[in-house]
């Protein structure tokens, strides 16, 4: 299945990438899947996203799809339909705090 990415400004810097990716997952995809196959492509941005011993998810990054937050749900878990067929998007945002 071709699933779209976005990723925010800086990862995009660091593999320079140019717009949305497009990525072969095996299904089910899941968000775990989603980023295996963005660090295959782009080997650079491996531990960008998740921690190399944890693969917990970097602090200040946030994972939505289909206008819903998915950051705090199982990263094992199914991602929405309408991303696995690639009509809506996979977007990392980076996070912004500030007081």
């Amino acid at each position: 299945m071709t699933v779209r990415v976005v990723l925010p400004s800086p990862l995009r810097s660091i593999a320079t990438i140019d717009g949305e990716l497009a990525l072969d997952v095996t299904a089910p995809v899941t968000r775990n899947r989603v980023l295996d196959a963005v660090e295959a492509r782009y080997p650079m941005l491996r531990g960008t996203m998740r921690d190399h011993g944890t693969g917990r998810r970097r602090a200040f990054l946030r994972f939505y799809a289909c206008e819903r937050d998915l950051t705090f749900d199982d990263p094992d878990a199914p991602l929405p339909d309408a991303v696995a067929r690639g009509e809506e998007p996979f977007l990392v945002i980076g996070a912004i705090a500030g007081g």
